[in-house]
């Protein structure tokens, strides 16, 4: 096997085992934290970006690869290390807010306007917290007006 296929090979498995534990601490700290229904699975498949993914693919087969041994066993631990964090729940929390919260929003249905943070925006429903409310409730996208 040629050394770019090996490359291509070790990048996607550690990208994948990252990215399943950044998004096990997103589901366990921040997802179900808020009460949102959601399964593992559709959150990894639906917020995986193919861009980020590629870019550290080739990045860390590149350093698995052909850099040093011990330089790559620092660059890689620290990478496990970052993603592991997500699971502690103030960590989890965080990470879930940065790539998943919308904050301080307006949405406008027929009927009513709502004012406050969208936890999540899944693919039927949307998951918001309603500052009047007070609580986390459930909208319809179909049922939303404009763009969010």
């Amino acid at each position: 096997m040629s050394k770019v296929i090996q490359m291509i090979l070790s990048g996607m498995f550690f990208t994948f085992i990252l990215d399943f534990f950044l998004f096990l601490g997103i589901k366990e700290n921040y997802i179900d934290a808020h009460g949102i229904q959601l399964y593992y699975n559709i959150l990894f498949a639906d917020n995986q970006n193919i861009y980020t993914f590629t870019f550290f693919t080739l990045l860390l087969g590149y350093i698995v690869m052909y850099v040093s041994n011990k330089i790559a066993i620092i660059i890689i631990s620290t990478l496990f290390i970052l993603t592991f964090a997500t699971l502690i729940p103030p960590l989890g929390n965080y990470a879930g807010e940065l790539l998943l919260m919308q904050k301080n929003i307006t949405l406008k249905t027929d009927k009513f306007t709502y004012h406050g943070d969208m936890l999540y925006s899944g693919r039927q429903a949307v998951s918001f917290y309603d500052y009047g409310l007070k609580k986390v409730i459930m909208l319809d996208k179909n049922k939303i007006q404009g763009n969010y």
